[in-house]
């Protein structure tokens, strides 16, 4: 079926534009005039070129707005309207800009005939590999509804757990970004200006004062090469990092960390129950929910174990008995996932186990936050007595010399 891309204004006067299938240019101006536009420019072109020159400026929604959009359509459905009246039903109370731009391009997927899936999958953006699945398996199992609010419940949590992250990662960053500009500003500023009599006199200076203004003089000559060097150091360590083999090495150092490894890897773990238990209870086959689980676990260490479980599950294995020879999950999970396998009620322990794992997720990180500021303490104060020496044992070596002349 040919392709038209558009230009045009919506019903707020608006400029839009976008990409409609019909058998003719006629269809296609019922088509734009169906989702509430009027066309000032339709071009003819072929479909799978107009997919790839608009999926470039499609624009993508956050996780949060799409859990919301989730649930919203979920509720229209569970209410009893169907699935098209449902979309123009969401797409009428949308919050944003945004929020149109994806409904529309849903809506007129499946007023074509498409599955919700394949227009998910098409859109790309917000709509990864998790998100497309579940769809997909809410079209074949006829649940839509439950399904959808299980995606939102997903979702939902996802964002949680980043923002309880944020929370108690952000005050003791602003304070050491704080700090360090206050050392930056005293060593560069003042700090000379105070050594000015003691040089004059001609009296040693000890070494953590020369140290500071040596560091002084540097910072004052090559200023440029150091933010040259800080741009150059961070594209230099994302394109490294890029490298599988380094960020695989890098992940590993980071399980390692005490407290963060520990962190880690429970969110980790949180995120890898629910997931599973979810695409699980939706119906999405054992090596599928694998496969979509080990993209959103965020540690390459913690994928490749997920690869080896997949593996030996592939060759007709139990899922419990490689998650315990990985060594990277609790005994408690590896023991609710045997009992399940036994019992056939795998997706509902899973969810239950995961209620579990977000509490020791919660614990974790009220450990982490409570321990970070103390230790960032400890980094202030080995840097405030440095400079403090900096300052006082010069000044007490002239009040020993002028002592001494008398």
């Amino acid at each position: 079926m040919p392709a038209f891309a558009y230009q045009g204004i919506d019903e707020h006067g608006q400029k839009v534009s976008g990409t409609v299938t019909a058998t003719s240019r006629a269809g296609a101006v019922d088509r734009i005039r169906a989702l509430g536009r009027q066309a000032t420019e339709i071009i003819e072109s072929s479909e799978e070129s107009a997919v790839i020159a608009d999926s470039k400026s499609r624009p993508s929604i956050s996780a949060v707005e799409l859990a919301n959009l989730m649930r919203e359509l979920a509720t229209a459905i569970e209410a009893g309207l169907p699935l098209m009246q449902g979309l123009v039903t969401v797409r009428r109370q949308a919050a944003n800009v945004r929020q149109e731009v994806v409904l529309d391009f849903l809506i007129e997927r499946v007023e074509s005939g498409r599955p919700l899936h394949e227009a998910c999958k098409e859109y790309g953006g917000p709509f990864d590999d998790m998100v497309v699945g579940m769809i997909r398996a809410a079209d074949a199992s006829g649940k839509m509804h439950e399904v959808l609010h299980q995606l939102s419940d997903l979702l939902e949590r996802s964002v949680e757990v980043r923002r309880e992250l944020v929370g108690a990662t952000i005050y003791p960053l602003i304070v050491m970004v704080i700090m360090a500009i206050s050392v930056v500003i005293f060593v560069t500023v003042l700090l000379p200006k105070l050594m000015v009599p003691l040089q004059a006199q001609d009296v040693p200076l000890p070494w953590p004062t020369q140290v500071l203004l040596a560091l002084a003089d540097f910072v004052g000559a090559w200023w440029w090469l150091m933010i040259a060097g800080a741009v150059g150091g961070f594209f230099g360590w994302r394109a490294w990092t890029s490298v599988p083999a380094n960020r695989r090495r890098v992940d590993g150092i980071l399980l390692r960390i005490p407290l963060l490894g520990t962190l880690l890897r429970d969110i980790a773990v949180a995120r890898f129950t629910r997931t599973l238990g979810t695409l699980c209870a939706a119906g999405i086959p054992i090596l599928t929910s694998l496969g979509i689980v080990r993209d959103t676990l965020g540690n390459t260490v913690m994928m490749d174990a997920i690869d080896e479980v997949r593996e030996r599950v592939t060759t007709g294995g139990s899922l419990a008995t490689p998650l315990e020879r990985c060594g990277h999950f609790p005994p408690l999970l590896v023991q609710i996932v045997n009992i399940g396998e036994r019992s056939g009620r795998l997706e509902g322990m899973l969810l239950h186990a995961a209620s579990a794992f977000d509490r020791q997720v919660n614990n974790s990180l009220k450990i982490f936050s409570k321990a970070l500021p103390p230790a960032m303490l400890v980094v202030m104060a080995c840097v405030a007595a440095f400079v403090l020496a900096a300052i006082l044992l010069p000044l007490l070596e002239m009040q020993q010399a002028v002592a001494g002349g008398r």
